[in-house]
């Protein structure tokens, strides 16, 4: 599709239109965006007319516009996508960042933690709103199968498993697909908690997929698009299965929805009224993290102003990240004295709703199991 031409252009926009006008759309993600900032050449435009005119139309004022900011030809614009202050897109690097990261790649962390902070060295002259957070989605491999699967298994679909993105960034913890060994189910579910706890206090805005939160499998098919079976169905029952899990999924939700700091979409992460910088990263002794070296282990502090906030007092969560495969211990950060840190929910089986925390026992250190994550909250 020649995209800019006066007569497709004006055609797509009438489409958004008629969407919005008369069936209340709120918004839309476009597939493959890039090509809309092509030329007829095909070549990509400084200043898109027909992004340019999405942009900016009156009708389309209040509309999410989300672009997958990339496309079939190679253009990659994550971060450059032309957007005017309008468009979000998909954050395929944190995608892939988060992957790599939480299956033992070290080396990812200092990227990790520009990601975590809301992906500023992308958006840094937007806002992290800008980003949509996700670690899977329609496209490629369940969570699931993300740690149940090293390969695509795409035989179903008739093209000798030559279809399907062939770089997942996936671990199936030591068996290729289902298993009934315990010890590696009991991986899966936390590599799984993991993931989505990372993902759900990240700066931006975050993506699920649908049946994620109760472990749905496409049985290792990562192009699942063309079958109309239990490959590419949400089978509900596994809903009943792994209750534990969707709980766990929801308190998460339930926190970030609570805890404005954790939505919040500047990139201002300077001391603020509670004395504390509003995010900050620490190694497993506080305040001392190099964010330019490798590392599996590292906690970050968020410190929630109740001024700036609007809430009742002050508070200040720490998420710990252990992607390594031996437990280690966390000393935690002093904060005032009158607030004491409580466990929120620690990879390994324990989610509360948010203010039903336990406080610890020990308020100067935590241990955490290997390949484990934890949120503590001072209260």
């Amino acid at each position: 599709m020649n995209c800019n031409d006066p007569v497709v252009r004006f055609f797509i926009l009438d489409c958004l239109r008629y969407w919005v006008s008369a069936y209340h759309v709120d918004g839309f993600r476009f597939d493959l965006a890039s090509i809309l900032s092509r030329d007829e050449n095909g070549a990509p435009m400084m200043e898109p007319p027909l992004l340019d005119l999405l942009a900016h139309d009156a009708v389309l004022g209040r509309s999410i516009l989300i672009a997958e900011a990339w496309d079939a030809g190679g253009l990659y614009q994550v971060g450059s996508f032309p957007s005017w202050n309008r468009w979000s897109e998909w954050n395929g690097k944190y995608r892939d960042c988060v992957r790599k990261f939480v299956k033992g790649a070290g080396e990812c962390a200092p990227e990790l933690f520009w990601r975590i902070r809301g992906s500023s060295d992308l958006y840094g002259g937007r806002s992290a709103e800008a980003s949509i957070n996700f670690i899977t989605c329609h496209d490629g491999f369940s969570m699931y199968d993300l740690v149940s699967y090293n390969e695509k298994h795409n035989e179903a679909n008739g093209e000798g498993n030559r279809d399907g993105c062939n770089d997942n960034d996936s671990w199936n913890c030591g068996v290729e697909g289902e298993t009934e060994d315990a010890g590696i189910k009991a991986l899966r579910r936390r590599q799984m908690k993991n993931l989505f706890t990372i993902l759900l206090i990240s700066r931006g805005v975050p993506m699920l997929l649908s049946g994620d939160e109760f472990c749905n499998t496409q049985f290792g098919n990562n192009n699942a698009y063309c079958q109309d079976n239990e490959i590419s169905y949400l089978d509900w029952t596994h809903l009943s299965e792994e209750q534990e899990l969707f709980a766990y999924v929801q308190h998460l939700i339930a926190l970030r929805q609570a805890h404005p700091v954790l939505r919040n979409a500047s990139f201002d992460f300077g001391k603020n009224g509670t004395g504390y910088p509003e995010l900050s990263f620490h190694g497993m002794t506080p305040w001392q993290l190099d964010e330019c070296a490798p590392t599996l282990t590292f906690a970050c502090l968020f410190a929630e102003d109740h001024e700036k906030y609007g809430t009742k007092k002050d508070c200040f969560l720490y998420v710990i990240v252990n992607a390594h495969w031996e437990e280690h211990a966390f000393t935690l950060p002093k904060i005032p004295a009158e607030l004491k840190w409580a466990l929120f929910c620690e990879a390994y089986g324990v989610s509360a709703v948010p203010g039903k925390e336990k406080k610890l026992p020990d308020q100067t250190q935590i241990t955490l199991g290997a390949r484990s994550t934890a949120v503590l909250v001072a209260k």
